[in-house]
This record gives C-alpha cells, sequence and structure tokens, in this order.
C-alpha cells in the first residue's frame, strides 16, 4: 500500500473517530438534559427504555472507538495485510471498512466458524 492510500484511509479513521466522539458527546449532554422525574410509571419507563438503547449504541461507539484507534496504531506497519493469512485485503473491503483485520476469505471462514458452533 503505498503511503498516499495510507494516509486516505488514515483521514478517513480519524474523520470517523470525530464523528462518534461528537455524538457521544451529544448523547450525554442530552441524557443529562433530559434526565427528569416523571410522576407517571409510563412516562418514567419510556425515559428509561430510551436511555438504555442510547447507551447500548454508544457501548458500540465506545468500542468502534477503539478498534479505530488500534488501526491507526499499526497504519503505517501492517495495515491492509489480512491477520490470518497475509494476503492483502485489498481497496475495496478498506473503503468499505477501514477498520477490516481480515482478508474477505478469512473473514468468511470465520463467520461460517461462528455460525457452526452458534447453531
Amino acid at each position: 500500500m503505498s503511503e498516499s492510500q495510507r494516509d486516505h484511509f488514515r483521514d478517513i479513521l480519524i474523520q470517523w473517530r470525530r464523528q462518534l466522539k461528537e455524538e457521544v458527546d451529544r448523547t450525554v449532554n442530552h441524557m443529562q438534559d433530559e434526565a427528569k422525574s416523571f410522576a407517571e410509571t409510563a412516562e418514567q419507563a419510556a425515559q428509561e427504555e430510551e436511555f438504555s438503547i442510547k447507551l447500548k449504541t454508544r457501548d458500540r461507539e465506545r468500542q468502534l472507538i477503539s478498534k479505530i484507534n488500534s488501526t491507526l496504531d499499526q497504519i503505517d506497519k501492517d495495515y491492509g495485510y489480512c491477520d490470518s493469512c497475509g494476503a492483502e485485503i485489498g481497496i475495496p473491503r478498506l473503503e468499505a471498512r477501514p477498520t477490516a483485520r481480515l482478508c474477505i476469505d478469512c473473514k468468511e471462514r470465520d463467520e461460517i466458524r461462528e455460525r457452526q458452533q452458534a447453531g
């Protein structure tokens, strides 16, 4: 992978991370602003459910930010090569999922293995 390609993906990852962090900040501010005590049990339950969904989403985003940070740490080392087989992951796959650490063949094998173990 050329230096300009690495720079391209670095920019994508940094922008993606920034957007996720902004969304996390907005959610925290929103939850602080909207936290109310309701006299109605149904209203309280609805607010708690809304907060629960937002917190689950933010947790997934927090995990994604961690994955982005890990990818940024690797971008000048072995970025773009499969952790499993060492083959090039390919620009189209990285464009679709910049944090990909497996080539499409290895990822498909992992998913098949997961389905077999779950089923």
